[in-house]
This record gives structure tokens, sequence and C-alpha cells, in this order.
């Protein structure tokens, strides 16, 4: 008996040992994953809604990632001469560094085939000004880049651009209409017409997808202005007030969308207002002269990083003040604030739009769009998780 016992005890003591070890070993391997997954970007946790209001998409920081950017502009069949800022000599590369953190949580990283499979046998179109199309080349080449073998099929038209992936049925479109509502030529002029969108909305059915935007172009003047004359309410204008007549142009749209798009099947997004870099006292207080031209950081710690600047305030008010009356208003990706921090991002003198003797002349930079590999690649990032996440 008391042989019996004492194997009984030394059994007892042996499973627990083997039982204590089992868990030590299991804890370590679990710590190590964890630990690893941490420090992988291509293994963080995503959000799981773009929308809940448990994450501040659009509230938070720049931190540097060596594993960006997302492709490379000589491997993309998309990129414009205008936005491809490494072929026209940029020197630097710190800027394709940066990743987007917002503040309260992670945002999945972007993948190509999966937009392509859920996307499958759809339609997506950015309406709007040229920002609009640097958002779209971007997705083109996020995609392209994690199916390099696809077959697609791209086609450059005014006003419509589209870019198939033809393995998917997937179309990708960009349609220009800077002011949204038409422009129509009467007796030579151009005429901005407020009221009427009928032309430009005859794309704009059965779309699956919809991301629209308009900003600029409301206050260019001189040779940038797009119009000659203003018509709304039966009455001819010579210049209106650039506000009034974008809040006007956008309430066309809105009744429009309203009552023409089924949001049972058509997702719907408007995008925010994209900044421009030309007062460089908007981020180094006391600088009087300056521009975008020679920067390569992000905005860190200064009031750009918690207000918006300048007139993109009036014209962000605007654009949310007509959503929120909608009857089903569109997402709002709200990209200004984020944006505006960077101020390395831009093209400056390093364009294809720019001649030879431009791209030497600082004073004659091109701070309004972005370099592609760059900023719109976030955009994407952040229309990807509202869709999908």
């Amino acid at each position: 008996m008391v042989l019996l016992s004492s194997l009984s005890s030394s059994s007892t003591i042996l499973c627990l040992l083997l039982l204590v070890q089992f868990y030590v070993a299991l804890s370590v391997i679990l710590l190590r994953n964890h630990h690893n997954n941490n420090n992988n970007p291509n293994h963080r946790n995503p959000i799981l809604q773009g929308n809940q209001t448990s994450c501040s998409l659009f509230k938070g920081s720049w931190v540097y990632d060596e594993t960006y950017p997302f492709y490379q502009s000589a491997s993309c069949p998309a990129v414009d001469s205008q936005f491809n800022c490494q072929l026209y000599g940029r020197p630097d590369t710190e800027y394709l560094k940066y990743r987007w953190k917002p503040a309260n949580c992670e945002l999945p990283r972007f993948n190509g085939l999966e937009f392509l499979l859920k996307m499958k046998g759809k339609t997506v179109m950015f309406v709007g000004d040229s920002l609009g199309r640097d958002q779209w080349e971007s997705l083109i080449c996020m995609i392209s880049a994690d199916v390099p073998k696809a077959q697609t099929q791209m086609s450059r038209l005014y006003p419509i651009s589209t870019f198939k992936f033809l393995d998917y049925g997937v179309a990708i479109s960009y349609y220009k209409a800077p002011y949204l509502v038409d422009i129509d030529t009467v007796q030579g002029k151009r005429v901005l017409k407020l009221d009427d969108i009928r032309g430009n909305a005859n794309a704009w059915h059965g779309v699956d997808v919809l991301s629209f935007n308009t900003g600029h172009w409301w206050t260019h003047k001189g040779p940038l202005q797009g119009w000659d004359n203003v018509e709304t309410g039966g009455t001819m204008y010579e210049d209106m007030d650039p506000l009034m007549a974008m809040e006007k142009g956008l309430r066309t749209w809105a009744r429009w969308v309203d009552a023409n798009i089924d949001r049972s099947r058509t997702r719907l997004f408007f995008q925010g207002i994209s900044p421009t870099h030309y007062n460089p006292s908007e981020w180094n207080v006391g600088a009087s002269t300056g521009s975008c031209y020679g920067e390569t950081i992000p905005v860190t710690t200064t009031p750009m990083t918690s207000t918006y600047p300048g007139p993109d305030l009036d014209q962000s008010n605007v654009i949310q003040k007509v959503i929120r009356e909608m009857d089903d208003p569109p997402f709002f990706l709200d990209i200004t604030l984020l944006s505006t921090m960077r101020k390395d991002a831009h093209p400056s003198i390093y364009s294809g739009d720019l001649n030879s003797q431009q791209r030497i002349n600082p004073n004659k930079p091109d701070c309004s769009h972005w370099c592609l590999p760059g900023l719109p690649d976030t955009w994407n990032q952040l229309f990807y998780t509202v869709l999908f996440y």
C-alpha cells in the first residue's frame, strides 16, 4: 500500500510539472506571436467598421513606416506625368514613407486582390476635379501592385476615363466635373449652370460606388476660372461670391442624388477639401515667403494639426452643411486635416506639367496636387476601410 501511494503521488507531481511546462511553452508562443504581429504592419488588427464612433479615422498622426510606399510609380500604368515626382527629379524619398495612424485604432493594410474580389463585376467612379483624378490613378496603382499579372484595359477620354481589371469585371472610372453641375456654351461663352446637373449626371446612373469631390475650381480667378458667366434662377450673372455659388451648385447636386441614386444599390461618398500649401505662414509662424518647395517632412506640432487653415474651412463648412441636410447623406471622407499636415507631399517643381525652365524655378511650384505614390494612397486606404470594414 505504501509503495502504491508513493507511485500515485509521484505520478500526480509529474503530471502537474508537465502541465506547468505546457502552459509556460504556450505562453511563450502566444507572446512571440503577439510581438511579431505588432511589429509587422501586414498583421495589424484592423478596425471592425470604418465609420463606427470608437475609431476617429480622420484624427491622428503621420508615422514613419519603412514598408511604404504601396507601389513604385515606374511600375504603374496609370500615373500621369503631372504626379510622377520621382520621374521628374524629386531627390528625396522620405515623403513616401509616412503612414496615417488614427488616434485610437489601426487601419487595415490595403489589399488589392481583396478589393477586386469584393468588387467583382462592379463599377467605381470618382467624380470631380483633378484631385479626383489623383485619387483615381492612385487606386489603380495600389490594386495593380497586388495583381501584377491581371489583364487590364485603359481608356482616357473626355470627360470620362476608365481602367478595367478584365479578369474580375471591375471598372474604375474618373469623370471630370470640377463644379459637379453643368457648364454649357451659350453664344460663345462658358456658362456655369448652378441649377442644372443633368448633362454630367447621365454618366452616374447605375454605378455601384460613387465618390464625389469639388472645391478648388470655385475660387479660381483670371485665366484659371472655368466659366465666363453664372446662371441661376433664370438670371445670368457675370460674377458671384464663390461660396454662394458653391452652395447653390452643391444643393443642385444633393437634390439630384436624393432623387436619383438608389442607396440600396449604390455606395455613396463625398471627399473633403484637399488643401494647398502656398502660404508657409500656415505651418511656420512668422514666415512671409516660400511655398511647399523644399518641404520634406509632415507638419507635427503646429495649429495646423487641430484646425483647418484659410479658405479650406469655409468650403468644408459649406460641404458639410449641404450634406447634413440631405435625405440620405453620403459618407463624408474628411481628409482635409490629415492632408493639411502633408506640406511635403506635393509635386512642387517636380511635375511633368512644368517645362524645363519652370522646373528650375521654385517660384512656380505645384502645391495643389499630390505626388504618386503619396498622400492619395492614404485617401484610398481610408476609402477601402470604410467600404469593406
